[in-house]
């Protein structure tokens, strides 16, 4: 069967758009409250290590678990909808985030720290000062590590009716054989691929700006 893409995407503008937002707003909303927890976490335990290499442990084998079953488990105490698939999203976002951010601050150098504190600076300044801005590269690698992952994971989703593109797909995929079934299924692929790279190269612009010439 010959595969009519722009047939289908003719008087299909307004819809496809509104998926798409749909899509990009949970994966994005996601991300960010993903990537703060993963740092939070991250600064609390990165100076303990017994502790941090316990969560670094506890996030790789986190990433083990199957989206779609933790999607499913959420479903029980919140329902279906947005909220399991913000939790579920939110939830595998901090994994690469944390990881890295670890990384990063312990490899900042003991002697850096040890100049900021000869010149007087707390223990705060010197973390947002001096630390964070240092393994900021390397948290901003997990982060786009997760945003790749995020982006592609939010069309299962659509299996406890949760907004975005993978509608069109698992329709699609239902409805194979059927008219415009390869077509709607393509479609939410390519718009998916399409945000993804939106994304990567959005955090490529925001660590050109963010990262001092030093440092990467």
């Amino acid at each position: 069967m010959p595969v009519d893409l722009w047939g289908y995407l003719r008087g299909r503008g307004e819809l496809l758009t509104f998926l798409t937002y749909q899509h990009a707003s949970l994966a994005l909303q996601a991300l960010v409250v993903g990537s703060v927890v993963a740092v939070v976490i991250a600064v609390l335990v990165y100076r303990l290590p017994f502790v941090s290499a316990l969560t670094l442990t506890t996030s790789r084998v986190a990433l083990t678990i199957p989206s779609l079953a933790l999607l499913a488990l959420l479903i029980v105490p919140l329902g279906l909808g947005v909220l399991p698939s913000f939790f579920m999203l939110a939830f595998f976002a901090v994994l690469p985030v944390i990881g890295n951010a670890i990384v990063g601050l312990r490899s900042v150098p003991e002697t850096v720290i040890e100049s900021a504190q000869g010149i007087g600076l707390s223990r705060w300044r010197i973390l947002f000062t001096v630390e964070l801005p240092i393994a900021w590269p390397i948290i901003l690698i997990g982060i786009r590590v997760s945003t790749q992952m995020i982006v592609g994971v939010a069309a299962i989703v659509a299996y406890v009716l949760g907004p975005g593109l993978g509608s069109l797909i698992f329709n699609g995929l239902a409805r194979l054989g059927g008219a415009n079934a390869l077509e709607m299924a393509l479609t939410g692929t390519v718009l998916i691929v399409v945000i993804a790279l939106v994304f990567d190269a959005l955090l490529v612009l925001l660590g050109r700006l963010t990262i001092a010439k030093g440092l990467s």
